[in-house]
C-alpha cells in the first residue's frame, strides 16, 4: 500500500470496540486497545497486503494480537454472581471492592454497532471465563463470521488448532443468555414492562416492582460483591433503597449491550436529581428476570448522561 493512497481506518472503529470489548470486559480498556490497533496499523500501512487478505481481515489480526498481549496473566473481569453465592441479608453492607476488575457495560448508543445477542452482559461474562485464544477463536468465527483460515492466519495458527478452540469454546457456553428467549430493548412487551418498572421505582412503589420480577430474578450491584436472588429478597433490598435515597427519583430510557437499560436519578435535599446508577435489564416472558445495577462513576461517564 503506497503512501499516496488514503488508508481509511475509521469505518472499522466501531465494530472493533465491540470486538475488543467482547474479548476484555471492559469499554474503557476496549476504546485503549482499538487507538492502539489503528496506530499499528498506520505505522505498517505499508507491509499490508491487499492479496493476501481484506484491511478489515488484517486489522482483526492486529487487534486480536493486542488485546491477548493484554490479557496476558491477568484474571477474567466477573459480575458479583460469578464469585460467590447470593445473600440473603438485605441490610448487608454496601462494602464495594474496587481492586477487582468488575465487568463493565457497553454503551450502545456512542457506537453504529447492530444490536447483537453476542453483546448481552451474560454472554460476555460467560466468555471471559474461557482461555483468551480460545475467546478471540469464539467471537471471530460465531460472531463476526470469519472463515477457519481467516482465523488462523489472524492468531498465526492452524485451521485444525482453530475448530478444536472453537468446539471447547461452544461447549462451555451452552445454553448461556439463550438469545432466542430474550426480550431486545425495542420489542413492545419489553418495553411496556420497563415503562412499568419506570412508573413504579418513580411512585416508591415496591409491591407493583416486585410484581414485575421472575420468581428467581437476581439483583447485582458491581463493584459491591453482595447480589440477591428471588424477587422477595430483591423487593426487601428496594426497600432499603428507598429508605436510605429517600422516594422521588426519576428514570432515563436507554440501552446497554443490546439490552433495555434506566439511568436512575436520586433526589437531592435542596431539590433537583443526581445521576446514581445505570441499570441493565434482561427481561424474558413479560418479567424482569436479571438487573445489573452499575454505580461507578467512570461507566457512567461512559455513556455521556447528565449528572444533574
Amino acid at each position: 500500500m503506497g503512501h499516496d493512497e488514503a488508508v481509511n481506518f475509521e469505518p472499522y472503529r466501531g465494530e472493533l470496540v465491540a470486538f475488543c470489548y467482547r474479548m476484555l470486559g471492559s469499554f474503557h480498556e476496549a476504546e485503549d486497545m482499538v487507538q492502539e490497533t489503528l496506530l499499528r496499523a498506520w505505522k505498517a500501512r505499508d507491509r499490508y497486503d491487499p492479496a493476501r487478505a481484506s484491511v478489515r481481515t488484517w486489522l482483526y489480526r492486529i487487534a486480536t494480537n493486542v488485546c491477548l498481549t493484554a490479557l496476558e496473566g491477568r484474571g477474567r473481569r466477573p459480575l458479583p454472581s460469578g464469585l460467590g453465592a447470593p445473600s440473603d441479608d438485605p441490610g448487608a453492607p454496601l462494602t464495594p471492592v474496587l481492586d477487582v476488575p468488575w465487568l463493565e457495560p457497553f454503551p450502545d448508543a456512542r457506537f453504529d454497532v447492530e444490536v447483537r445477542a453476542d453483546l448481552r452482559l451474560a454472554w460476555v461474562a460467560a466468555v471471559q471465563v474461557l482461555p483468551a485464544r480460545q475467546r478471540a477463536v469464539l467471537v471471530l468465527r460465531d460472531v463476526l463470521a470469519f472463515s477457519a483460515s481467516e482465523v488462523a492466519e489472524q492468531l498465526g495458527s492452524s485451521v485444525a488448532a482453530v475448530n478444536s478452540a472453537l468446539q471447547r469454546a461452544r461447549s462451555a457456553l451452552t445454553g448461556v443468555g439463550d438469545a432466542g428467549t430474550v426480550g431486545e430493548p425495542d420489542d413492545p412487551e419489553v418495553r411496556a414492562v420497563i415503562q412499568r418498572y419506570v412508573r413504579a421505582f418513580e411512585a416508591a412503589d415496591v409491591p407493583e416492582l416486585v410484581r414485575l420480577l421472575a420468581a428467581d430474578a437476581v439483583l447485582e450491584m458491581p463493584p459491591v460483591p453482595l447480589w440477591y436472588r428471588g424477587s422477595r429478597d430483591y423487593g426487601r433490598f428496594l426497600e432499603r433503597v428507598f429508605q436510605m435515597w429517600g422516594t422521588g427519583w426519576t428514570m432515563r430510557e436507554l440501552t446497554a449491550n443490546g439490552q433495555p437499560a434506566l439511568a436512575a436519578y436520586a433526589p437531592q435535599p435542596g431539590g433537583g436529581h443526581r445521576l446514581h446508577t445505570l441499570q441493565v435489564f434482561t427481561v424474558m416472558a413479560g418479567r424482569v428476570t436479571h438487573n445489573i445495577v452499575f454505580t461507578d462513576p467512570r461507566v457512567l461517564d461512559a455513556f455521556g448522561l447528565p449528572g444533574e
